[in-house]
């Protein structure tokens, strides 16, 4: 069995909890309230810039320049292509963007996500690294997908689902998988084992990641 189909069958647990969550369910049956989706968008903004600096991490440690030219376009199209998503997102539901050099501040969930994804990246073994950042990837492309079938009375919601079941994020998932199991060829018991546990944390952040906008984390001190 492939590493990526492991890492699949240990992460499925947590990819039908994320389906059945209020936020997820929300965005198609029209459910979601409007604040929790603004208060995603933004903490959203923010996790990306450091996800496309998780993923420059995985291309500076690729073995091929397929691979390398890969990533670095990855992580490029995750400050480009989602940015320009959450912009217009932000100018539809009335949050004005803050100014570069004062951010919103990152939810705890945020920022406890990709400060395990930034280390993973640049202090565990390659396989662990592109098993962390798969999830991300992995599960959107599904959760995509799902709520395709289903639509969204919500224009802004429809645009977000829209952007996750397209063929040109799917390709990306696509390479993301391959670059993991690539990756994984050769690898002891031991080290398999350790890149389902870096994807399980992964996918249980993301669930928590919805559910930190559902509920309006913030800190409590």
């Amino acid at each position: 069995m492939s590493l990526t189909r492991e890492i699949w069958d240990e992460i499925a647990p947590v990819y039908r909890r994320v389906l059945e969550h209020p936020f997820v369910a929300g965005l198609t049956d029209g459910t979601l309230p409007v604040d929790a989706f603004r208060r995603y968008v933004v903490q959203d903004a923010l996790f990306l810039a450091d996800y496309a600096r998780a993923l420059a991490l995985c291309a500076a440690r690729s073995p091929d320049a397929d691979t390398l030219r890969m990533f670095c376009r990855h992580a490029a199209e995750a400050i480009d292509v989602e940015r320009d998503l959450h912009e217009r997102l932000m100018a539809e539901l009335d949050v004005a963007p803050p100014p570069e050099d004062e951010p919103a501040p990152m939810t705890p969930t945020c920022l406890a996500y990709t400060s395990f994804l930034l280390s993973a990246c640049s202090l565990r073994e390659r396989h662990d690294a592109l098993a962390a950042i798969l999830p991300c990837y992995w599960i959107y492309w599904e959760v995509g997908k799902e709520l395709a079938a289903a639509g969204s009375p919500d224009p802004r919601y429809q645009a977000w689902i829209d952007t996750y079941a397209g063929e040109e994020f799917a390709d990306a998932v696509r390479g993301a998988i391959e670059a993991c199991d690539a990756a994984s060829v050769d690898l002891a018991a031991e080290a398999r084992a350790s890149a389902r546990a870096h994807a399980l944390t992964a996918a249980r952040y993301e669930w928590m990641f919805w559910d930190s906008a559902y509920r309006s984390e913030t800190w409590p001190l």
